[in-house]
C-alpha cells in the first residue's frame, strides 16, 4: 500500500473513532510488522429495561457494516441482548425473537395457565398479595417477580451453548455485570451457567427476586455499573462501540413522590459511574428514549423501531470504519452462522437439588421425565411447566452436563414454595360492595400430596369457603375434593318495569364432595354429591314473595376443560364447564305471599327433578391488539313444577353467586327462570399494556323447557355493554355502561379486582 493512501486510511480511522489528531501526531506509515494484530473491537450495551431493546438497531448496523465484534459486555437488558449476539444469534434473529415474545408472561410471577393442574387453575393469579409462611411468620420475598417463564425462555435460547461454562469460549467472548447485595460491589460474571448469570444481571431490586450465584446473592448490575465499558477494555478491546439507553437523573421539579425519591437516590451511583465510562468509548451512541420507561414492554415494537432508526443513522460511520480497517489490515472474514447447531439431547441421568418438602419421585413423575430419551429445550420447558403447575415449586431451573458417551445429564435446581401462604385481595362491585378477601392455603397440612384452604370474604356481604383437595396415584391424576361454603347476600329485586321493587337476604350453604380424574392439564371429568340449603328472607317489600328455606341433595357428573393462557384477560384459549344433575327429594319450608293469599309449605313440590348446566368462555386473537370474546351459558331444570329456590338468577357482568347467569344490560337478580340460554359476543381492544376497551352484545332466551310457577320473566332479552379496563396492582378496574333493549335504560357498572 502506498504511503499517502495508508496515511489517509489511518487518519480516517482516527477521525471516525474521535481520537484527537494534531500536527505533532506521528503516524507510522510502514507496513504492519508480522504478527501485529488488527485492532480488536469491543461492544458494550447498557441496561435500561424495555428501553434496552433499542440496542438491536445498533447490532443490525454492525452486521450490515460488516464489522467483526471481538468482545461483548453488558448489564441487565444489555447483557441479555449482548449474550444472544455473543453466542451467535444474528441481529435479525434477535429482532424477530423480541417481536414475538409475550412480555407480560415473561416478566410475571406466573407461568402459563395451561401448565396448571385443573384443580389449581381457579385459585391461580387470583390474589393481589401472597405471603409465604417462613420461620414461623409470613414474610415478603426479596422481589415481587420470580419470572419462571423468563428462566425457561433463557434455557431455550441458550441451549446451543449448554456445554460452554467459560464465557470467553463463546463465539464472541462475553461478560456481564451484577451487584452483590451484601457489599454493593459490582460482580463481573464470566463463567458458570449463562442462564443464571443473565438472570442475576437483570434482577432489578424489589422488582425481581435476587439470585443465588456462586455463593453470593446478586441483583441488577445497573445499580453500580449500568454501562460496563471498562470491562470490555480489560478484555482486550482496542476500540469500543458503546450503546447507552439510560436517561439522565430527574430534575428536582420532576421528583414529586417518595417512590421517585428512592429511585433517584438508587441511581446516583449508577449515573456517576456512567459518566466515567463514556470517555472510554470510541464510538458512543446515546439513545435516551425519554418517552419510554424501563417497563414499557407493551411498546417493545416502537422501541425496537426507534433503535433501528438510530442504527441507520450510525451505519455510514460504522461502514466507513469497516472499510478503512479492511483497507489497512486486509479483509476480515465474517462468519455469518456463528450459532452452534442445536439437536435434541439424550438424557441418561438426572440430579434434583433443593427438595425438602416433596420427593424426587413426585418431582420427576410430575414432569413425566424418562431417562435414555431424547429431549429438546422446548420439551424440557413443557415438562418443567407441568411440575410448576402442581404449585409445589417457586422456581425450577436446569443445566445440562455432557457425558463422555455422548449423552447428557440434567441437573435441576429447585426452589420449593413454602407449604403455607396467606393471600389477600380487595374487590369492589356495584352489587356486592367492597370486600377484603383473605385466604390461607396450606399443602400437606392434613395428609401428604394435599391442599387445604380457607377463604374469607369480609365486607358488605359475608362469605366463607373451606376445601380439602387430596391427590391420589403416582402421577396425581386422581383427586378427591371435600368442600363447604356459606354465602350471605343482600339482593335487590325488580318489577316488570325494571324498577327496584324490594330487597331480600339470601343465605346459601353447601357441602360438596367430588372425585376427579385428570386426563391431562386441561381436562378433568368426575362425579360428586352435594347438599344445599337456601334461605330467603325479604327485608323490604319485594316482588320475590318467598320467605323460608329449602334443602336438597344433588348427585352430579361433570366435565371441565380450561386452556386459557392467563387467569385475567386471556388472549387465547377456552374454558368449558358441563354438569348433569339429579336433584333428590327436597325439604321446602317456606311461605309464598301473593294477592293477599298465603300458601303454606304444601304448595311447593318436593319431588326430584333433573338439571343441566353449561358454561363456555372462548378467546380468539384476531390481531396483535384485538381479541374476540365468546360466552355462552345454559341452565335447564327438567320436571321443575312448583319447585322453589333453584331457579337461575339473570343479570350482572361478574359471576358471583349460586345459579347466576351473567347478562350485560341488566342488574343482578333482575329476573328468575328455570330454563335459560345466553350467548354473548364481544371484541376487546388493547390500548396499552394494561388498558383495554371491550364491547359486548348478548341475547338470552327463557322458559323454553319449563315455565316458573312463581315468576314472570320475558321469553327474550337483549343487551349491550361497553367497558373500559385498567389492569393494575389491585386487579382490573372495570367501568362499564350497559343497555338493554327491554328496559331501555343505560346503567353504569363498576368492578375493581377479582371477586370471591
Amino acid at each position: 500500500m502506498n504511503s499517502p493512501l495508508r496515511y489517509f486510511l489511518v487518519y480516517s480511522v482516527l477521525v471516525i473513532l474521535h481520537i484527537p489528531v494534531s500536527a505533532q501526531t506521528t503516524l507510522t506509515l510502514t507496513p504492519a510488522a508480522p504478527g501485529q494484530h488488527r485492532p480488536r473491537i469491543g461492544l458494550t450495551l447498557s441496561g435500561g429495561g424495555a428501553k434496552g431493546l433499542a440496542h438491536i438497531g445498533i447490532l443490525k448496523a454492525i452486521d450490515s457494516a460488516g464489522l467483526k465484534i471481538d468482545y461483548v459486555t453488558g448489564t441487565s437488558m444489555g447483557s441479555i441482548l449482548g449474550a444472544l449476539y455473543a453466542i451467535g444469534y444474528s441481529a435479525d434473529s434477535i429482532e424477530q425473537i423480541t417481536r414475538h415474545i409475550d412480555w407480560d408472561l415473561l416478566f410475571s410471577s406466573q407461568s402459563t395457565m395451561k401448565s396448571m393442574i385443573m384443580e389449581e387453575k381457579d385459585e391461580y393469579g387470583k390474589y393481589d398479595i401472597e405471603l409465604p409462611w417462613v420461620n414461623h411468620w409470613f414474610r415478603f420475598a426479596t422481589g415481587v417477580i420470580e419470572a419462571q417463564e423468563l428462566w425457561l425462555k433463557f434455557s431455550e435460547l441458550f441451549r446451543p451453548v449448554y456445554k460452554i461454562k467459560d464465557f470467553s469460549k463463546f463465539p464472541i467472548p462475553f461478560k456481564c455485570v451484577a451487584t452483590d447485595v451484601s457489599s454493593g460491589d459490582a460482580v463481573v460474571i464470566d463463567s458458570g451457567e449463562i442462564v443464571s448469570a443473565l438472570r442475576s444481571s437483570m434482577a432489578i431490586p424489589s422488582i425481581f427476586t435476587a439470585v443465588e450465584y456462586d455463593g453470593k446473592k446478586l441483583v441488577d448490575g445497573g445499580v453500580v455499573r449500568n454501562f460496563p465499558v471498562k470491562d470490555v477494555r480489560e478484555m482486550g478491546a482496542d476500540l469500543v462501540i458503546g450503546s447507552n439507553v439510560s436517561g439522565s437523573l430527574r430534575s428536582s421539579a420532576q421528583v414529586t413522590n417518595p417512590i421517585q425519591v428512592l429511585l433517584q437516590v438508587a441511581f446516583f451511583r449508577e449515573a456517576e459511574d456512567t459518566r466515567t465510562q463514556i470517555p472510554l468509548c470510541n464510538i458512543y451512541v446515546h439513545q435516551p428514549l425519554d418517552k419510554f420507561g424501563m417497563g414499557s414492554f407493551s411498546e417493545s415494537n416502537e422501541i425496537v423501531d426507534a433503535g433501528l432508526a438510530e442504527g441507520r443513522r450510525l451505519y455510514p460511520r460504522l461502514k466507513q470504519l469497516a472499510d478503512s480497517l479492511n483497507a489497512i489490515y486486509g479483509p476480515q472474514p465474517i462468519v455469518k452462522n456463528r450459532l452452534p447447531a442445536v439437536y435434541p439431547l439424550k438424557i441418561s441421568s438426572y440430579t434434583v437439588k433443593g427438595l425438602n418438602q416433596t420427593t424426587e419421585g413426585f418431582f420427576i413423575q410430575s414432569m413425566g421425565l424418562l431417562t435414555n430419551r431424547y429431549y429438546s429445550a422446548d420439551d424440557l420447558s413443557r415438562m418443567i411447566r407441568r411440575a410448576f403447575g402442581t404449585r409445589y415449586y417457586n422456581r425450577i431451573t436446569y443445566s445440562m452436563l455432557p457425558k463422555e458417551n455422548g449423552t447428557s445429564s440434567v441437573i435441576f435446581e429447585v426452589e420449593e414454595n413454602p407449604l403455607t401462604f396467606a393471600k389477600i385481595g380487595l374487590n369492589y362491585n356495584d352489587f356486592s360492595g367492597i370486600s377484603a378477601i383473605i385466604n390461607v392455603t396450606s399443602r400437606n397440612f392434613l395428609t401428604p400430596t394435599s391442599r387445604s384452604l380457607v377463604t374469607l370474604n369480609i365486607g358488605q356481604n359475608f362469605r366463607i369457603r373451606g376445601e380439602h383437595l387430596q391427590y391420589f396415584s403416582r402421577r396425581a391424576n386422581f383427586a378427591f375434593t371435600l368442600g363447604t361454603q356459606f354465602d350471605q347476600f343482600n339482593i335487590t329485586t325488580y318489577n316488570t318495569q325494571f324498577k327496584e321493587a324490594g330487597l331480600y337476604d339470601q343465605n346459601y350453604f353447601k357441602l360438596d364432595g367430588r372425585l376427579s380424574y385428570f386426563t391431562n392439564r386441561n381436562l378433568t371429568v368426575g362425579l360428586g354429591d352435594r347438599f344445599e340449603w337456601i334461605h330467603y328472607d325479604p327485608s323490604i317489600t319485594s316482588s320475590l314473595e318467598f320467605k323460608g328455606s329449602n334443602n336438597f341433595t344433588t348427585g352430579y357428573v361433570f366435565l371441565r376443560t380450561n386452556t386459557l393462557d392467563k387467569p385475567s384477560y386471556p388472549k387465547r384459549g377456552m374454558k368449558i364447564e358441563v354438569e348433569a344433575d339429579y336433584v333428590f327429594e327436597q325439604g321446602p319450608q317456606a311461605q309464598y305471599f301473593a294477592s293477599n293469599t298465603t300458601r303454606s309449605d304444601t304448595s311447593f313440590s318436593a319431588k326430584p327433578y333433573q338439571r343441566i348446566l353449561f358454561n363456555l368462555e372462548r378467546y380468539t386473537p384476531l390481531a396483535s391488539r384485538y381479541t374476540l370474546l365468546t360466552h355462552a351459558q345454559v341452565g335447564m331444570n327438567f320436571n321443575y313444577t312448583h319447585n322453589i329456590m333453584n331457579e337461575f338468577s339473570i343479570g350482572g357482568m361478574t359471576s358471583q353467586f349460586h345459579n347466576q347467569v351473567t347478562f350485560a344490560g341488566l342488574r343482578e337478580g333482575t329476573f328468575y327462570s328455570p330454563s335459560v340460554a345466553e350467548l354473548l359476543v364481544g371484541l376487546r381492544y388493547q390500548l396499552f399494556s394494561n388498558t383495554f376497551i371491550t364491547g359486548r352484545a348478548n341475547v338470552l332466551v327463557n322458559n323454553f323447557i319449563t315455565n316458573s310457577s312463581f315468576f314472570t320473566t320475558p321469553d327474550f332479552l337483549s343487551g349491550y355493554a361497553l367497558t373500559f379496563t385498567y389492569n393494575f396492582a389491585l386487579g382490573p378496574l372495570e367501568l362499564s355502561a350497559m343497555y338493554s333493549d327491554q328496559s331501555k335504560r343505560v346503567i353504569g357498572y363498576v368492578n375493581i379486582g377479582i371477586p370471591f
